[in-house]
């Protein structure tokens, strides 16, 4: 081993042989503690806001779909079953739905009115695609047939129009060609049926109808488009651009990230400075080692200068301290990614441990549709974060081992 290790690791397990050295050995214990300890806060904090991130994520493709084709024109497809089965030919494809959908205003008794998107579908082959038949609440999607007129409403939508199943609701569609000539068209539907799909744009602003309703209402001769399902839905954007490519026709097809693009961009942003705020307690830590290394390069000025006289570079003498600030930012990062790799895979467990211990609820599941907190451990997080914290804890040794690097042995042993 070569001997500037050996004298890093001496200085950095030093026996506490006065106060002095006690003190410094102190200072770099809660060094190396306050890096695990920012490793593991950001490890956890991040993996709990995936999880959530996951949660809604699988929330809103549920009901969404994982791509979606349209007609470029916006005439609509004519026949969809051809389109479908063209669809189908790609192996991830998992189903396929046709689907109109439009945007109105849902009115009961003229007091309560709440704008909506009204989607038109197959009951039959909306399983295909969606979760909704099993997030139904009350009633079947069978309840939607054609002519009759019926309509699902989500779970908040229903409460803020205070409407229960068999009660009547007016829906009201803008009509016309020009701001000028701007009709509406009303139609009376009965509620005959609620869903809830835990996310609250859907729940509070989409509502079903049978898919031949809506298009007699819009005068539409076919399905605006298909949504396809897909056995893996991050693979969605690949898929998109393979069907693009094979497809025959002027289509638009749409994967699930780019028809949220918005919201994602918005997470994204949000997790970017998550890490950025909590990236800053490990910075604090690693800073402490400045102070550290410095009160150690004071501390052992006679001792650089016998190594210089025997021979030692000023490299040497950098490389001597640079190994003991280092060795401290490794195992404070070990320590920190190891806890927090063990608390986030077990967040659940303790949070849950907690609230019974103190008899509280941190998630309220009338509010966040969750009882447990999630949590998604990704590697590629972690390594981000230890690299981090390494690379914080390098820079924080460069100063006090330049220094070191510029003492002069005869001024050092002037007062020895």
């Amino acid at each position: 081993m070569p001997f500037e290790w050996l004298v890093g690791l001496r200085y950095t397990r030093a026996g506490r042989r006065n106060g002095r050295n006690s003190f410094i050995s102190f200072i770099s214990a809660i060094s190396m503690a306050g890096i695990a300890l920012g490793v593991t806060a950001l490890i956890v904090v991040l993996s709990v806001y995936n999880g959530f991130q996951t949660v809604v994520t699988e929330r809103m493709v549920s009901v969404l779909g994982h791509v979606e084709v349209y007609e470029v024109s916006g005439a609509g497809l004519g026949d969809w079953r051809a389109v479908a089965a063209d669809a189908a030919r790609n192996p991830q494809v998992k189903g396929a739905a046709p689907f109109v959908e439009m945007q109105g205003m849902l009115v009961h008794g003229g007091d309560f009115l709440r704008p909506s998107i009204v989607r038109g579908v197959l009951p039959g082959e909306e399983p295909k695609v969606s979760d909704i038949g099993k997030q139904m609440k009350q009633g079947t999607l069978d309840v939607l047939q054609p002519g009759a007129f019926h309509i699902i409403l989500g779970a908040e939508l229903a409460r803020e129009l205070e409407v229960k199943v068999g009660d009547k609701v007016a829906l009201a569609l803008a009509q016309g060609n020009s701001m000028s000539n701007m009709a509406p068209t009303m139609r009376s539907f009965t509620v005959a049926g609620t869903f809830e799909a835990g996310h609250n744009e859907f729940d509070a602003g989409l509502a079903l109808v049978h898919l031949s309703d809506a298009q007699e209402l819009i005068n539409a001769s076919g399905p605006y488009g298909l949504r396809l399902r897909l056995h893996d839905m991050q693979k969605a954007p690949a898929v998109a651009d393979e069907l693009r490519t094979v497809m025959p026709g002027r289509l638009v097809i749409r994967d699930w990230t780019k028809l949220n693009s918005a919201w994602f961009a918005a997470v994204k942003s949000q997790k970017n400075m998550m890490f950025i705020i909590l990236t800053l307690i490990i910075a604090v830590a690693a800073f402490n080692l400045v102070a550290t290394l410095v009160m150690t390069v004071t501390d052992k000025q006679a001792d650089i200068a016998i190594l210089r006289t025997l021979g030692a570079s000023p490299f040497s003498i950098m490389k001597i301290f640079v190994v003991q600030g280092a060795l401290v930012g490794v195992c404070g990062t070990a320590i920190g990614v190891v806890c927090g790799v063990l608390v986030a895979l077990n967040v659940g467990t303790i949070v849950g441990g907690i609230e019974s211990l103190f008899g509280v609820k941190f998630l309220s599941q009338q509010i966040y549709f969750i009882s447990a907190v999630p949590s998604d451990l990704r590697w590629g997080d972690v390594a981000s974060i230890g690299g981090t914290s390494l690379l914080l804890a390098l820079v924080s040794t460069l100063y006090p081992s330049w220094w070191a690097a510029r003492v002069k042995p005869a001024e050092a042993l002037r007062y020895e």
